[in-house]
């Protein structure tokens, strides 16, 4: 067979008119857009502070917020979770109204998105099952394979809640926010004000995304008309979480922090959903600005090929990391910014150098493993891109 050719800048920009064509134009492009930086701001934060150090052949995890709390910001930045509910909700409640318009029963409406979540984990559970098999049979420390797994799975409750606030999607669709934010304050009053149970936190890992979720399908019935509501959000969001930190004892990062008493996001906290709240009125105030952008053919074709596989891209980005990780231990001395400790600038500094490294690395797992996403029954040809698009562009154009 000869070898494929690769696209040329006019086919990619022939692709682009293409999907922006097929683009209907009832669309909400911003709403992709939030989603797309949501779960782009997850892995970067990821590789910004997970740090996998070597020691006397043991590999365990660290991170830089540990040593450098000057870096807490990043967490600010990057910690998008509360985005990628509010946007879920907005697009579950719109979906699910859809869906009953044409006649379809809810098992089959939920059928369709869950197999469209858990398809691409499938994959991800196979290989990884192999590689830590194969790590244990060539005599590999336990301690070390057990910090790899849990790279692996740590992203995976985020799709449990997922899964649970869709389902769920029938009966909160009309749930106003601030009922579960109610739960989270009630909750975090008995934690930390009345010496209740630690084990009492986890009822906010569904009351606390439930919030962000809420207040996405009150945006989907109309209900977040205006900039008003999203300064609102956002100056009352970002007031209610430095009162929290500054006065309440709540911790400055928004993630967890090894060795740290309490964690905002394990389970969520009142200030990691007080945060979100800012974080939605942020999202709310750049729709306009985001709906010209991506009036760009070029613009909105990047964001739509990003939320064609959004879910294998986050399930695979740590796996892009320990790979770029582990080919480097086969250099002479430790890496900076890869196998040492994260406890300096320098090994800031190096690792900002290799984020393009494991961009290429996710690039390659994005390629390998992207279709069991996408459910494409053959590999796409550039002929099948540039000139039929399908099926890849019509789900990514059409579907939710």
């Amino acid at each position: 067979m000869g070898r494929r050719p690769a696209l040329r800048g006019a086919d990619l920009r022939s692709l682009a008119r293409r999907i922006d064509a097929a683009t209907p134009p009832t669309r909400d492009r911003a709403v992709d857009a939030l989603r797309a930086a949501a779960i782009l701001g997850v892995v970067l934060g990821h590789w910004l502070v997970t740090a996998l150090v070597t020691d006397s052949g043991t590999v365990r995890g660290a991170s830089p917020l540990q040593h450098l709390p000057q870096l807490t910001p990043i967490s600010w930045l990057f910690q998008t979770l509360a985005v990628f509910f509010f946007v879920g909700g907005q697009v579950a409640v719109r979906s699910y109204a859809a869906a009953r318009a044409r006649g379809v029963s809810y098992g089959r409406w939920l059928g369709t998105r869950i197999a469209r979540f858990y398809r691409p984990v499938v994959a991800l559970l196979a290989l990884w099952a192999v590689v830590a098999g194969a790590m244990l049979a060539s005599g590999a420390d336990l301690a070390t394979v057990r910090t790899l797994l849990k790279l692996v799975w740590s992203p995976l409750w985020f799709l449990l809640v997922l899964t649970a606030l869709t389902a769920a999607t029938p009966l909160v669709a009309k749930v106003h926010p601030l009922w579960p934010l109610a739960v989270v304050l009630a909750v975090d009053i008995v934690r930390y004000g009345l010496g209740g149970p630690d084990a009492l936190g986890w009822v906010n890992v569904a009351a606390g995304w439930l919030v962000p979720y809420c207040l996405g399908a009150l945006w989907a019935r109309g209900g977040l008309r205006g900039r008003t509501t999203g300064w609102v959000l956002l100056a009352g969001g970002a007031a209610a979480t430095a009162l929290l930190v500054g006065y309440a004892g709540y911790p400055a990062s928004m993630v967890g922090v090894p060795g740290a008493a309490v964690s905002n996001l394990n389970p969520p906290t009142l200030a990691a959903v007080t945060f979100g709240l800012a974080q939605c009125g942020a999202a709310l105030l750049l729709r306009d600005p985001l709906r010209r952008l991506l009036a760009r053919p070029a613009a909105w074709a990047a964001v739509a090929l990003l939320n064609l596989s959004a879910m294998t891209v986050f399930l695979w980005h740590q796996t892009a990391l320990m790979a770029v990780t582990a080919t480097g231990l086969l250099a002479e001395h430790p890496l900076p910014g890869l196998h040492t400790e994260p406890d300096g600038a320098v090994w800031v500094a190096a690792r900002i150098a290799w984020l393009p490294v494991f961009a290429v690395a996710l690039l390659i797992c994005w390629t390998a493993f992207r279709a069991h996403e996408t459910h494409e029954r053959r590999k796409p040809s550039k002929t099948t891109l540039v000139h039929e698009g399908r099926p890849a562009r019509e789900e990514m154009v059409h579907g939710a």
